[in-house]
């Protein structure tokens, strides 16, 4: 049962890393991740792992751990005090990078003694064998998408009922971490979406609230002081706004798992939010059948918006957007560098470019602008 989207177990991964080994992408993957050593000491790692924690030890966390030295000016993080022992949880994150919102949490939840996540990842990322050992190695879990409306609902139940089953489990539970929306926040928004609770909704009981506190819903904010891939969401949305969708190059997903990876953060935050509380889903289950997904979504969103992380980017975003006098001029001036920077990048004939630095200031002024400037 789940075999098509369930993590490997640890035979399976086993088989799965060795074929890892062999691809030709193992060389500049240990170039980036471990500069200066020999790229078969991953690869004879990668053969002799005997399982997911094994290489989730030996692997991922140096690997994670390399990331956060080399890219960021500090990782820091708060609610690890929610976490009750012997309790699993539904982790309802927001989302602004591909891969690093979730490495980030397992870092920190295996640095702090607790247990690592499974992760939800949709299928777009796993479009060939290299990428699916290794991701369903990890403990990812398959999200499949771009069904017809028949299939999408079987494989939505499927996804649900794993995912409850997983954090349910008597013998064996494990949490689980997935964005609160389809795909990374674009626009700064970050906006938990009714569809994937009502995914969450399928496979457990019609009490609303007997349904939801079962999963134990724990909103997570994740933030970052320079945005993960800013320019590609900038143009991203621009085109949406100009011609009402936006198709994406083969392998574009991929370049933005690079760039999220090798690219400057600044710093980084993670806030693990006070999980809903029965009270809460007593109320949203009082209301008239559709308010209660509508005020399910508003209760994770008031608990990642409150737990935002404002970073000075943000501040000076804000205040260019509303007009209103620099509050650190140094932070002003540092930010227009890097807006600067960013439209430099882009080749002069792809769209307007002023355009597209306006819509890239209000990514950053928005997590500011909701909470109330």
């Amino acid at each position: 049962m789940y075999e098509d989207i369930r993590p490997f177990n640890d035979s399976e991964s086993v088989e799965a890393l060795k074929r890892a080994s062999t691809n030709r992408l193992m060389e500049p993957i240990s170039a980036f991740i471990f500069p200066g050593r020999d790229p078969d000491i991953l690869r004879n790692t990668l053969n002799t792992v005997r399982g997911v924690d094994d290489f989730q030890t030996r692997v991922m966390l140096p690997a994670i751990r390399s990331i956060v030295g080399r890219t960021t000016k500090g990782l820091t993080w708060e609610g690890l005090d929610w976490f009750e022992e012997g309790k699993c949880y539904t982790m309802l994150s927001s989302h602004r990078d591909i891969v690093l919102d979730s490495a980030f949490i397992q870092y920190i939840l295996k640095d702090n003694g607790l247990p690592f996540t499974e992760i939800a990842v949709g299928d777009n990322l796993i479009y060939n064998q290299f990428m699916e050992d290794l991701m369903r190695s990890n403990r990812m879990i398959k999200v499949i998408r771009g069904q017809s409306n028949r299939e999408l609902l079987a494989v939505s139940k499927e996804l649900s009922s794993y995912i409850r089953m997983r954090v349910t489990d008597e013998e064996n539970p494990s949490s689980v971490w997935i964005s609160h929306r389809n795909g990374r926040t674009k626009d700064g928004c970050d906006l938990t979406e009714q569809g994937l609770l009502k995914m969450l909704f399928m496979s457990g009981s019609p009490d609303f609230a007997e349904n939801f506190g079962e999963l134990n819903i724990m909103p997570t904010a994740i933030s970052y002081e320079i945005e993960s891939c800013g320019i590609k969401k900038a143009y991203e949305t621009y085109i949406r706004k100009m011609m009402g969708t936006y198709s994406k190059r083969p392998g574009e997903d991929l370049e933005s798992v690079i760039q999220g990876i090798i690219q400057q953060k600044g710093r980084v935050h993670v806030a693990f939010c006070q999980p809903l509380t029965r009270e809460e889903l007593d109320y949203c289950a009082s209301l008239e059948k559709n308010a209660r997904f509508r005020a399910l979504a508003s209760l994770v969103d008031d608990r990642i918006l409150k737990a935002w992380r404002i970073w000075p980017s943000n501040i000076a975003a804000a205040e260019m957007l509303t007009g209103r006098q620099p509050s650190d001029r140094h932070e002003t001036e540092r930010f227009e560098r890097y807006l600067k920077e960013e439209i430099d990048s882009l080749p002069k004939h792809l769209g307007d470019h002023r355009a597209i630095r306006e819509i890239l200031i209000d990514i950053y002024a928005q997590p500011v602008l909701r909470k109330g400037f």
